[in-house]
């Protein structure tokens, strides 16, 4: 059982012989051939996850709406291609034969901010909780839809492509307490610069965006992962820990403040 709800639909033997072909080291590029007279750029998914099968029609889903795929079946081969390949998004199960999920994950967010998207059958919510305290910008259940996990895709890259929520380009808040450059994605904390994952830094930004404003929590999820779902904004929660944690915060918060009963708000002003 691999948890997936889908119709089957016949592969023909060339289709399959290419896939096989990529596993076995084909071409890593993103097709960018002319078309039209125009230049095609896609974006690279990595799909990693010791079954074949669910990794194939993942990937079938995926190359419908334009995506160029990687597949890993393991976790070492997964951190190597995460790093000669440099993909845009990386869809990790966490049952791996040789590393487990958990730890492929830290290694990459030692040395990338690469969207990352769990997809696993453990369904608690302690697991959710662990999965984006790793860093995970989305945590998928099985059984899925395959349809939903290409627009959680599609979603987060949308996402990374259209910047930071509506912050300025550069900006101070605090009297210098937090730098925030939308462009480069950076931010400096005590003149200290600070490693966010985007979800967290899409998630400053959008409170940024408007200091002292409350924002409820599903105003944040629809913000910073463009759409929403049932059972979702709970998970705010989880990365404001994370980002008060990479801020150097401890009770009573100062920039990422709590809105009782209503969700979160930025608690100091933009610098003149």
């Amino acid at each position: 059982m691999w948890g997936i709800c889908f119709h089957f639909y016949r592969r023909s033997s060339a289709h399959s012989k290419a896939h096989e072909n990529d596993c076995r080291g084909g071409s890593l590029e993103p097709d960018s051939s002319p078309k039209d007279g125009k230049v095609i750029v896609t974006r690279t998914v990595l799909v990693v996850d010791d079954e074949a099968k669910l990794r194939r029609l993942v990937r079938d889903y995926l190359e419908r709406d334009g995506f160029t795929v990687l597949e890993a079946d393991g976790g070492e081969r997964a951190l190597a291609l995460a790093t000669s390949a440099h993909p845009d998004l990386v869809i990790l199960d966490l049952g791996l034969p040789d590393l487990p999920g958990e730890e492929v994950a830290r290694l990459l967010r030692k040395t990338s901010d690469v969207p990352l998207v769990m997809l696993t059958a453990r369904a608690d919510e302690a697991d959710r909780v662990m999965g984006l305290r790793l860093g995970a910008d989305d945590y998928v259940v099985k059984p899925f839809s395959p349809r939903e996990l290409v627009a959680r895709v599609e979603a987060i890259l949308r996402r990374s492509r259209t910047g930071a929520g509506g912050a300025e380009e550069r900006a101070s808040y605090g009297g210098g307490l937090l730098r925030i450059d939308a462009e480069r994605r950076e931010v400096r904390t005590a003149d200290q610069p600070l490693s966010l994952t985007r979800t967290e830094f899409d998630l400053l930004a959008a409170l940024a965006s408007r200091p002292g404003r409350p924002w409820t929590r599903l105003e944040l999820v629809t913000r910073v992962q463009g759409y929403d779902f049932e059972g979702y904004e709970r998970t705010i929660d989880v990365h404001v820990k994370n980002l008060r944690r990479k801020l150097g915060e401890a009770p009573p918060f100062r920039l990422v403040v709590t809105v009782p009963g209503v969700g979160y708000k930025l608690g100091v002003e933009r610098d003149a």
